[in-house]
């Protein structure tokens, strides 16, 4: 009886612990969703002059991963269905860890190489992560997805103002910092190894990961559909503009504020707090988006807030750390509304599968253009005031379509 009562009494520890540990983990598995290709951005001018890059070159070391994201993140849900979400996931920190690895190799060919697989890897945890929330945390998916967002703003903004003063010591340079974070990706492994003792599916898949193959087939026709309704279109290019303009700053803010007369060290502390901020709007936006009777005022405003703050940067850069931090909010403000309207304007689990299809797929295709095309019309008029421009219109153009997908409307029955 004695021995009956100890095992009742420790099985809360354990099962708390077990808890923690599973918190713990998915805290920094999201530490590796985005470190890893932003961290580029304070150190590209020492990339530049190692391998003698054009702009656009450069730029390609943003781009890369976001074709990473369009083309593995549809393989991301049949693979946990394969092997298991926990095994998914442990592969993906191990691809990761790879790619950082990869680039410790003094070579042109492998730093592209490694970035792409880097790239895979983030997709692939993307996806899941959110998924594995869903399942396991159901009660507090709000909470849950709320701290795995800032802890990818938290550990990317930290470490981008980190890689330039490690950058700068002789016995590093730029590969060993950017190696660095190779510890963050170990210490992840070792906390994801006691979840492969498990091998489950994903039982609830988000919009974003459903496999369609199975539910639309033979009826696959009715899928793409989706393309023809100017409702989903506006939501596409909704999260698409954020997009274009959210990653020609992650790969150029740096610069940008070097050429503004900041030191390249503070520079990079601004880009983390760009970072840092974008993950503000998740505590403040979740939970209240569902008691509002439409989401047109907060799309509009937080888009305008991006544009003016852009045009600040340019026009006044004195006040450089405000309108880093603005702009930061802004961009997690729009990708915090932007995800929400993939469920708020479908009818269906097949209507937002298709939905969400259709806005990653264009979204990234968008945001991939944005950092080559930023690089290119720096070499092409020697000024980033072009880029600035282009960055702020695309807001204005996010502000417009957000009057349309933030009206309480769903797509029609297809």
């Amino acid at each position: 009886m004695q021995l009956v009562n100890r095992i009742e009494r420790s099985a809360p520890r354990k099962i708390a612990a077990s808890t923690f540990v599973l918190v713990l983990g998915i805290l920094f598995v999201a530490a590796n969703l985005r470190a890893p290709i932003t961290s580029i951005a304070p150190v590209i001018e020492h990339i530049i002059n190692t391998f003698t890059l054009s702009s656009a070159q450069a730029g390609m070391l943003t781009t890369l991963p976001l074709i990473a994201f369009a083309l593995a993140s549809p393989l991301a849900a049949k693979l946990a269905r394969k092997i298991g979400i926990e095994t998914a996931i442990f592969i993906a920190l191990i691809l990761i860890g790879a790619g950082i690895v990869l680039r410790l190799v003094d070579a042109m060919w492998m730093l592209y190489l490694a970035t792409a697989v880097i790239g895979v890897g983030i997709a692939i945890g993307n996806v899941l992560l959110p998924s594995l929330i869903k399942r396991d945390f159901a009660a507090r998916v709000t909470m849950m997805t709320s701290c795995y967002v800032l802890a990818m703003g938290i550990f990317s903004g930290g470490f981008s103002a980190l890689v330039t003063p490690l950058a700068n010591e002789r016995a590093l340079q730029w590969q060993g910092a950017l190696g660095i974070f190779g510890v963050v990706t170990l210490l992840s492994l070792l906390l994801w190894l006691p979840r492969l003792t498990k091998r489950t599916m994903p039982d609830d898949v988000s919009p974003a990961t459903i496999d369609l193959s199975n539910r639309v087939a033979p009826n696959s026709a009715k899928a793409s559909k989706v393309w023809h309704f100017s409702l989903a279109w506006q939501v596409t290019l909704f999260l698409g503009l954020n997009s274009f303009m959210t990653y020609v700053l992650i790969g150029w803010l740096p610069n940008i504020l070097v050429e503004a007369g900041y030191t390249r060290v503070y520079a990079g502390v601004l880009h983390g707090w760009l970072q840092f901020a974008s993950a503000i709007p998740g505590f403040v936006l979740i939970p209240i988006l569902a008691r509002l009777k439409d989401q047109r005022v907060p799309a509009v405003t937080i888009s305008l807030l991006g544009a003016v703050s852009i045009l600040g940067l340019l026009y006044a850069p004195q006040f450089a750390f405000l309108w880093t931090v603005l702009i930061g909010f802004s961009s997690g403000g729009c990708f915090i509304l932007g995800l929400p309207f993939i469920s708020f304007r479908s009818q269906n689990a097949l209507q937002a599968a298709s939905l969400s299809g259709m806005a990653q797929s264009f979204g990234y295709s968008l945001a991939a253009i944005g950092p080559m095309l930023a690089g290119y019309l720096y070499s092409a008029f020697g000024s980033w005031s072009g880029s600035l421009w282009m960055c702020a219109l695309a807001c204005l153009l996010c502000a417009f379509v957000g009057l349309g997908c933030g009206r309480n409307k769903v797509l029609p029955h297809f």
